[in-house]
């Protein structure tokens, strides 16, 4: 007797099929599971059987074998109880095997027989509308997950004796409804912020771009605060961007029940004690990082020179190319990381080096230390450095506010609409993502414009990457003023946030 049934797991990003494959034959009572399962799939022989005893079905003296195809696919998780237990009981005819023909089944099983489990499902659906299946089968709550993807038609399952009938055509299961849509809370308006124009208008460029920016400055300053606006002026997510960061989320365990379609752009924040795995993603059985939950947000490194230095090297490649490749013996895997980075220093340990009102207590070779907990590689990837200044009393106490969130989100959306008009709404369109050929197209340079670059590249120290970057900027500039090609005084712009990198002493 066999039967045969259409379950997943997830590799990378992506719900990859698997089948159940079952069969009874005579010979030595027992279950046994083959492969490549996990510790949580091979004890899934100790949950099914004690969840069919419990539901009232008796299983006959005789040998079950569990097959997972492909055998070479290495799967995880609970998810396949549910699976299992529907392959014996059709392999016994307890119900007619047509009735899970064009049906994805997940689940775990309690000991009692109640059909439980939290595993990703958004990715699970996604792979049921792509191959028009007629319909899930899975818990409740990863039913009301799936429910996000249209046309999966995902059916909620209680308990084991329930579904059997069901299948019998003895019942109905419940559609799953798809949940009441909460509002993310709102953060900090830009509003909020007292003064701090030149990093107000960083903050302006790096939304319109999508450039990684730097914020230097005492403790008090607002460079967190500053950072946390971020989220208020960038554009919604598109449909595919919602889509693909959605399952990012599921992958992760971080969709909370009730929650809709990601369509906000992610604000990661992770502390600085996070390990290179955390950061980027990986472990025995990949999983991703924080770079990865970020994708098409925000990720935001507060403190950035208290992070270990070998944590944010592993951020060179990502910031350069969007993605992060982790490899193992057996398998790569690719995840995306195109995301917008923020960070804040202190320009020194003690935090008061260039303060109007207290000294620093820092030796020189303690400030040359700390800065360079950020390397000069990882800095020529960053694109605005900004010094951000303290506070006086008066810049506190003024009544006037300063203009908010609203106003410069319409500036950064139009400035977005112009870069999408000249190459398209896609990967590498936005001005930060711009590759050499687009960047010439984007960009007409004129004889000071040439001088003004070439004078830059002696005394700044530039290299080729900065000097792309400033290109790049200074585009940014020009849509943000809806200028044909940048200007003399955009490229100055553009190069009073660049770094000079040989005197740490003198600023970043």
């Amino acid at each position: 007797m066999v039967s045969r049934i259409l379950s997943c797991t997830i590799s990378g990003l992506q719900a990859v099929p698997v089948f159940v494959e079952l069969d009874i034959t005579n010979g030595l009572p027992g279950l046994t599971i083959v492969g490549m399962g996990d510790t949580a799939v091979r004890e899934s022989r100790e949950r099914v059987l004690a969840a069919l005893r419990n539901s009232g079905y008796e299983l006959p003296p005789a040998r079950v074998t569990v097959n997972l195809a492909p055998a070479d696919l290495r799967k995880e998780g609970s998810r396949f109880d549910l699976p299992i237990a529907l392959g014996i009981l059709a392999a016994l005819k307890a119900f007619p095997a047509s009735a899970l023909e064009g049906h994805l089944v997940m689940g775990e099983l309690s000991l009692t027989g109640e059909i439980v489990g939290k595993e990703p499902a958004f990715p699970a659906a996604l792979l049921a509308r792509n191959r028009n299946l007629r319909g899930m089968i899975l818990p409740g709550e990863m039913a009301s997950e799936a429910s996000l993807v249209e046309g999966c038609r995902p059916l909620r399952a209680g308990r084991l004796a329930e579904l059997t009938e069901y299948l019998k055509g003895r019942g109905n299961l419940e559609a799953a409804q798809k949940p009441l849509v909460r509002k993310p809370d709102k953060g900090p308006d830009l509003a909020e912020v007292s003064g701090q124009i030149l990093a107000r208008r960083a903050m302006e460029i790096a939304a319109a771009g999508g450039h990684n920016i730097l914020l230097m400055g005492p403790p008090g300053s607002g460079k967190t605060m500053l950072a946390r606006c971020l989220p208020g002026i960038l554009p919604r997510l598109g449909p595919d961007e919602s889509m693909e960061v959605t399952a990012i989320h599921s992958i992760a365990g971080l969709l909370s029940a009730g929650q809709g379609l990601v369509d906000a752009p992610p604000f990661r924040s992770p502390h600085h004690t996070i390990s290179n795995i955390g950061l980027v993603g990986g472990g025995t059985n990949p999983r991703p990082g924080e770079i990865t939950l970020a994708h098409k947000g925000v990720l935001f490194l507060d403190e950035m020179s208290e992070f270990k230095r070998s944590a944010l090297e592993t951020l060179r490649q990502p910031v350069e190319d969007g993605k992060i490749i982790i490899s193992r013996a057996a398998r790569s895997i690719c995840y995306p990381a195109d995301f917008l980075l923020v960070g804040t220093t202190n320009p020194c340990p003690c935090g008061f080096l260039g303060h109007e009102t207290r000294p620093c207590t820092c030796s020189p070779a303690a400030i040359m230390g700390y800065r360079r907990r950020i390397s000069g590689p990882l800095l020529d990837r960053i694109d605005l450095i900004v010094q951000v200044r303290a506070l006086g009393p008066e810049t506190l106490q003024c009544e006037k506010r300063s203009e908010g969130s609203s106003s410069v989100f319409r500036r950064v959306e139009k400035a977005r609409a112009l870069q999408y008009s000249r190459f398209g709404k896609g990967p590498g369109s936005l001005n930060s993502r711009l590759t050499p050929e687009r960047l010439r197209e984007a960009i007409r340079l004129e004889k000071d414009h040439r001088r003004i670059l070439e004078g830059a590249m002696k005394n700044l120290g530039m290299t080729a990457r900065g000097y792309h970057r400033v290109l790049k900027v200074a585009r940014t500039i020009a849509d943000l003023e809806d200028e044909a090609f940048p200007s003399a005084e955009h490229l100055g712009e553009a190069l009073g946030y660049r770094p000079i990198l040989e005197n740490p002493l003198r600023g970043f």
